[in-house]
C-alpha cells in the first residue's frame, strides 16, 4: 500500500477554475491510490457564501469523470469543508483557525497543514502574512507548507518584493512554487535519461553537442485569457518559468545525490552561468512575433479584450549561452508561441557530426551524414527517439538516417499521473525537487528582464506571422546566421 500522507489542505480560491479542473481531480487520484485516505481534510474558502453540502456537490461534479464508483467519490467529498472568507478581512481568519483546529482533532492530522493559494498573484503576500499573524500556522509539531501558482512577479523587482513578503511568514523550504511543467512525465525523465545512461551523460557537453533546441508550441490563441495575456506576453508567460526550468534541467551538472536540495543547487549554478545579454546582444539573439489573421483566424489585435495597437508578443525565439566549462560555445535555442502549427513540447539535442565523413565519396553525389539527434517528446506524445546513421539496403554503400524510438502507448499514458497529482503528492511528502526555488526564479527574471527592457524601447513590426505557421521568418534566420536550422520544421 502507498504511504498515507496526513494533512489538512486549506485551499484559498476553492471555487476557481484551477481548483475545479485540476486540483480536485488530482486529489481524488491520490485518494484512489491510497496516498491520502482516512486522515486528510480540505477546507475550501472564497468570498462565495456556500455551505459544506453545496461545496461537496461542486467537488463531486469535478471528479465524476475520474471514476464510476459513486460511493468512493462521496466518501472522498465528505472530507471537504467550506468557510466563507475574505482574505483581506482579519476577522475571517479566526473562523479558518477554529475549523482547522477542529478538523485536526477529528481526522488526527498531527498538525500537518498545507496552505494552497489558488488566487490572483496580488493576494499571495496578503494571505501569507495573515496566515502567520492570525495564528493559522500549526504549532503542534506538524509541518506548515505554502503552495502558490504562477506568475511569481512580472519582473525581478516585483518578484523580490513578493518573495520578501512570503519569507516573513514561511521559510524557503516551506514554500512550493508550482510550475506544472515540472510535473510532466517526460520533464522528469530528463534526469533519468541524462544521469541514468553513461552513453548520454559522457557526451553531454560542448565537445559532442552542437546545440540544444527547446520548443513549446501552442495551437490556440489567447482565448479567454486576453486580459491577463496582454499584460504578460510570451516572454513572461512561458520563457521566464517553463522554458527556463526545462533549460536548467538540461544544462545543470550532475547533483551529488538525487534529492531536492542537491538538484536545486545545480539548477541554480547553471542559471547563474547563463549569460545576461547587453542591449546589442539581446537585440541580436532574441526575436519576437505576433500573429496576424488568416481565413477564419483573427489577428491577435482583433481578439476580444486586446487593444488594437497592442505590441504584446505572442511568439518568442532566442539563443541562450552558458559561460561555463561544460557548455561554452554550445547554444541553447528556445521558441514558444500561440497559433502555431500544432500543440506540442519537445527537446532536440543535436550532436556534432563526425570530424571526417569517410562515406562521402566525391563520385557518389549522396548527402553528407546526418547529425545524431536525441529528441525528448514531452507532450502530447511522450517518449524519446535517437536519430542515427545506418547503411541502407541499396546496392553499394550508402547511409541513411534511422530512428531508434520509444513512445509510450495510450494505456501507459492514461496510467501516468497527471502533473498536479504528482506535485500535490510531492507537497505532502515535503519534496521540493519539482518546484522552483527563489534563487532559480531570481536568476530567470534577471535574464528575462534584460530582453524585456530592450524590447520596450524598440518598435516591433507586428503582426509578422500567420496562424498555422511555426512563427516569424526571423526565428529561422536566428539559427541560419549560425549555419543551423530547427530540427522540427513545418510538415516534417
Amino acid at each position: 500500500m502507498p504511504t498515507e500522507r496526513r494533512s489538512l489542505i486549506m485551499l484559498f480560491g476553492a471555487n476557481g477554475d484551477l481548483a475545479v479542473r485540476k486540483l480536485y481531480p488530482a486529489m481524488f487520484k491520490l485518494y484512489e491510490k491510497g496516498n491520502i485516505r482516512d486522515h486528510f481534510a480540505v477546507i475550501g474558502s472564497s468570498r462565495y457564501k456556500v455551505d459544506d453540502a453545496k461545496y461537496r456537490e461542486l467537488v463531486i461534479k469535478s471528479v465524476s469523470k475520474e471514476s464510476s464508483n459513486k460511493k468512493k467519490i462521496t466518501d472522498f467529498a465528505s472530507h471537504f469543508y467550506f468557510v466563507t472568507h475574505d482574505v483581506t478581512d482579519l476577522a475571517h481568519y479566526s473562523a479558518l483557525k477554529d475549523k482547522a483546529d477542529e478538523l485536526d482533532k477529528k481526522y488526527q492530522l498531527g498538525g500537518n497543514r498545507v496552505f494552497y493559494i489558488s488566487m490572483a498573484p496580488n493576494f499571495f503576500g496578503t494571505v501569507a502574512k495573515n496566515i502567520k499573524n492570525q495564528g493559522l500556522l500549526s504549532t503542534s509539531g506538524g509541518f506548515n507548507r505554502l503552495v502558490i501558482e504562477k506568475p511569481f512577479g512580472r519582473d525581478f523587482e516585483s518578484a523580490k518584493e513578493l518573495n520578501d513578503e512570503l519569507s516573513n511568514a514561511f521559510e524557503e523550504n516551506q514554500i512550493f512554487r508550482i510550475d506544472h511543467y515540472l510535473g510532466k512525465e517526460m520533464i522528469q525523465n530528463i534526469e533519468a535519461i541524462r544521469f541514468g545512461n553513461t552513453i548520454f551523460e559522457a557526451l553531454w557537453n560542448n565537445r559532442y553537442i552542437d546545440n540544444v533546441q527547446v520548443t513549446l508550441a501552442e495551437k490556440l490563441g489567447v482565448e479567454e485569457r486576453a486580459g491577463y495575456y496582454d499584460n504578460s506576453g510570451a516572454l513572461r508567460d512561458m520563457v521566464q518559468n517553463h522554458i527556463m526550468q526545462i533549460v536548467s534541467l538540461l544544462a545543470m551538472e550532475q547533483p551529488v545525490a538525487f534529492k531536492d536540495t542537491d538538484i536545486r543547487a545545480e539548477k541554480v549554478k547553471a542559471l547563474r552561468s547563463l549569460r545576461v545579454y547587453n542591449v546589442a546582444e539581446a537585440s541580436t539573439n532574441f526575436v519576437r512575433g505576433q500573429y496576424g489573421a488568416v481565413g477564419e483566424n483573427r489577428a491577435y489585435r482583433d481578439e476580444d479584450g486586446v487593444p488594437k495597437d497592442s505590441n504584446t508578443e505572442t511568439f518568442v525565439a532566442g539563443k541562450l549561452l552558458f559561460d561555463n566549462y561544460r557548455w561554452s560555445g554550445t547554444p541553447f535555442y528556445i521558441r514558444t508561441g500561440k497559433k502555431l502549427a500544432d500543440k506540442f513540447t519537445r527537446v532536440d539535442v543535436v550532436f556534432k557530426k563526425p570530424l571526417v565523413d569517410i562515406f562521402s565519396f566525391p563520385q557518389s553525389g549522396k548527402a553528407l551524414l546526418n547529425a545524431n539527434v536525441l529528441t525528448i517528446f514531452i507532450e502530447p506524445t511522450q517518449g524519446f527517439s535517437l536519430l542515427v546513421n545506418a547503411k541502407n539496403s541499396e546496392q553499394g554503400f550508402h547511409t541513411e538516417p534511422v530512428n531508434l524510438e520509444f513512445l509510450e502507448d495510450s494505456k501507459r499514458t492514461r496510467e501516468t499521473p497527471q502533473p498536479y497529482e504528482r506535485l500535490i503528492h510531492d507537497v505532502l511528502k515535503g519534496d521540493g525537487t519539482n518546484f522552483a526555488s527563489w534563487p532559480e526564479v531570481a536568476s530567470a527574471w534577471k535574464f528575462v528582464d534584460q530582453i524585456r527592457r530592450v524590447w520596450d524601447i524598440q518598435q516591433p513590426m507586428f503582426p509578422n506571422y500567420i496562424p498555422g505557421s511555426m512563427g516569424p521568418v526571423s526565428a529561422d534566420e536566428l539559427l541560419a546566421r549560425d549555419h543551423r536550422e530547427w530540427i522540427y520544421k513545418l510538415n516534417q
